[in-house]
């Protein structure tokens, strides 16, 4: 067993543990609180996965310019900047309804607007705290536990099913009795806990820092190659931020284009490693599926359960089915190495989200869902290891842009994608069935994503209203409504399951090609400063 290279090994680890849990928490509670949102401020669902994708897109931004100073500016100043900034998410966040309430008498669309921009930016800064504390967390516990990375990684991020349990907990018995603006504050006891957990304590610094592999160097493992794939993920932010401030959003691919080509430059046009740019496409693809798909998840199978409280007790379930299992992947890992835990887990998460997108009775859901928690366990944290281990000269930065763009791609694509998909699917079949019925329904805004038309989705606050009603209480073309929204979610599911489809695929592929070279291995530092090389182990 890997104790760990520093006597306070484990409390740095414990410490990591709560950082992410808080995480959860507020992840957890805002999932649980979209249809407070939507009924309150009358959103459609396009505008809330635009809100939670704020609350994702900040984690990304921060990871990414964390890894790169880290080592400069300190892990301790990061952790203080992370308190502040979940301190100002706090405000902003309890201040969407007192404006919302002064505004809408006078200027209807325009308090909806206003609440809109204070959740987005408080969901943002949320995110921000916690992209700061992951990007330190995630290169400690891979430098303090080098034999077994894969294990204690997962440990560590034991702590996100720890606080969506927690969360999800907190919202089911809170739902309908407490306010919404109280449950959403839950996250800060636990960054209370973590901020008086790291006071005092000494970090370690990366294998690449200590074996003095230089910044340039480090920068060069992500490669030409990485950057591309990092820039095409952020031009997607960069249109969103044109397109909020009536900009042409073409401008924001040439401004990914620009950052491309500056970053390549300065990196000397250094092609880096096909496969760190190929793992970080995966990790883009996951972080639509896991993330993405839990901002929505409690949403959907409330809907089909016709009970939001079901809804959360079942994301309850499989977080912690997750916990537990996060304890166990070293034992499995030790097994079937790293490539094969995630050929597994890709295939079991396109499975279960297959079946969630058709079946509609409990037990079979409860089923289904199982087989998703069980598949998205371990892809996370041991994607992260396989990059800690065959990247080590990248040091903080290689890991920090995995973890980056795996929030980016659940921000920017997944949460919108998911809420986007919902909207088209449910306002089609609407129109179909019912066209007089839609245009009673839809809502007063058009809504779009990427490349995609421009949608009308049904409006949020009439549909939660059906939602909430019996079968029995429900007029006809209320039922079809009903029948539309839950048609929508589980097209929305059912087009997601291709993606780790696509992972299991490639997992397989990379099986193969490490095959090929003698199996999957461990690759460490030798030597110090520009001498430094990379070794595998025997």
């Amino acid at each position: 067993m890997d104790n760990g290279t520093t006597s306070n090994a484990k409390r740095l680890l414990w410490a990591g543990f709560m950082a992410i849990l808080a995480e959860g928490v507020g992840f957890s509670v805002r999932a649980g609180i979209l249809g407070d949102w939507g009924k309150q401020f009358g959103f459609t669902q396009s505008d809330l996965g635009e809100i939670t994708g704020g609350g994702l897109t900040g984690f990304g931004i921060i990871i990414l310019i964390s890894a790169l100073l880290a080592d400069t500016i300190g892990y301790g100043r990061l952790m203080i900047f992370a308190f502040v900034m979940h301190t100002l998410s706090a405000v902003f966040t309890l201040a969407a309804a007192p404006l919302y309430n002064s505004m809408v008498a006078a200027n209807p669309e325009g308090a909806k607007h206003a609440a809109f921009l204070c959740l987005f930016w408080g969901m943002f800064m949320f995110a921000i705290g916690n992209g700061a504390c992951e990007a330190v967390a995630n290169p400690i516990v891979a430098t303090l536990f080098p034999k077994n990375r894969t294990h204690y990684l997962n440990i560590l991020h034991a702590g996100w099913p720890a606080g969506l349990v927690l969360g999800g907990l907190a919202s089911y018995f809170m739902a309908g009795k407490v306010k919404w603006e109280i449950q959403m504050i839950l996250f800060l006891i636990p960054v209370a806990i973590y901020g008086a957990m790291c006071l005092g304590q000494k970090f370690p610094k990366s294998e690449a820092t200590a074996h003095g592999v230089s910044f340039a160097d480090r920068v060069q493992e992500v490669g030409v190659l990485g950057v591309f794939v990092l820039c095409v993920i952020i031009s997607v932010w960069f249109r969103q931020l044109c397109a909020q401030s009536n900009m042409p959003q073409y401008y924001g691919l040439v401004g990914a284009a620009v950052l491309w080509l500056g970053i390549s430059a300065a990196m000397k046009f250094r092609m880096g490693p096909a496969l760190f740019a190929l793992l970080l496409c995966i990790h883009a693809m996951l972080g639509y599926v896991e993330l993405g798909t839990d901002s929505w998840i409690t949403n959907i199978t409330g809907n089909i359960l016709a009970s939001p409280s079901s809804g959360l007790l079942l994301f309850v379930y499989t977080s912690t089915l997750m916990f537990v299992l996060r304890f166990c992947a070293g034992p499995i890992v030790h097994k079937i190495s790293p490539l094969g835990l995630l050929f597994i887990g890709a295939f079991c998460s396109a499975i279960g989200l297959t079946c969630l997108g058709h079946v509609r009775t409990g037990v079979l859901l409860v089923a289904s869902a199982s087989v998703y928690g069980i598949g998205k366990t371990f892809l996370w944290p041991t994607l992260l290891a396989v990059v800690s281990e065959q990247f080590p000269k990248g040091g903080a930065i290689t890991i920090g842009a995995m973890g980056g763009i795996g929030m980016l791609s659940a921000g920017l694509l997944g949460g919108p994608g998911i809420g986007y998909n919902q909207d088209y699917m449910a306002s089609q079949q609407l129109k179909e069935t019912a066209p007089k019925v839609y245009d009673q329904y839809k809502s007063a805004t058009k809504n779009d994503f990427l490349f995609f038309p421009a949608i009308q989705g049904l409006d949020g606050a009439k549909v939660g209203a059906i939602r909430a009603k019996a079968d029995s209480d429900r007029t006809p073309d209320e039922q079809l409504v009903h029948e539309a929204d839950l048609h929508g979610g589980q097209m929305a599911l059912r087009m997601t399951a291709a993606l780790p489809a696509t992972m299991c695929f490639l997992f397989l592929c990379l099986i193969l090609y490490f095959k090929s070279r003698g199996g999957y291995k461990p690759v460490h530092i030798e030597g110090t400063g520009h001498g430094a090389s990379e070794t595998a182990d025997a």
